[in-house]
């Protein structure tokens, strides 16, 4: 592969970086308790859920909070509280 070719797959990749970032916006990860106090903080919690992992599986929840998304993931499932609105996905990505 010539220079230039390498250049230009190396910008495009950073840029493809970059696009998922803004895409993504802000996403902290936190531990699953803080994660369930995040949940009572709302009047009408939203919370998305799917199931992750390789080799050993792991559950993987993202909600927001005053314009932040918050995700964990635990070795179990966590007890979502009756109040919240929990929407199962195939699959949670986040970036890096």
């Amino acid at each position: 592969m010539s220079v230039a070719a390498t250049t230009a797959a190396t910008s495009a990749a950073a840029a493809a970086v970059i696009q998922a970032v803004k895409a993504s916006g802000v996403i902290v990860t936190i531990n699953p308790e803080d994660f369930l106090a995040i949940l009572d903080l709302n009047d009408e919690p939203l919370a998305v859920h799917a199931k992750g992992g390789f080799f050993a599986k792991t559950h993987h929840y993202l909600t927001s909070y005053r314009g932040l998304a918050f995700f964990t993931a635990s070795p179990t499932s966590l007890p979502i509280p009756t109040h919240c609105q929990l929407i199962e996905a195939k699959k949670i990505w986040i970036p890096g």
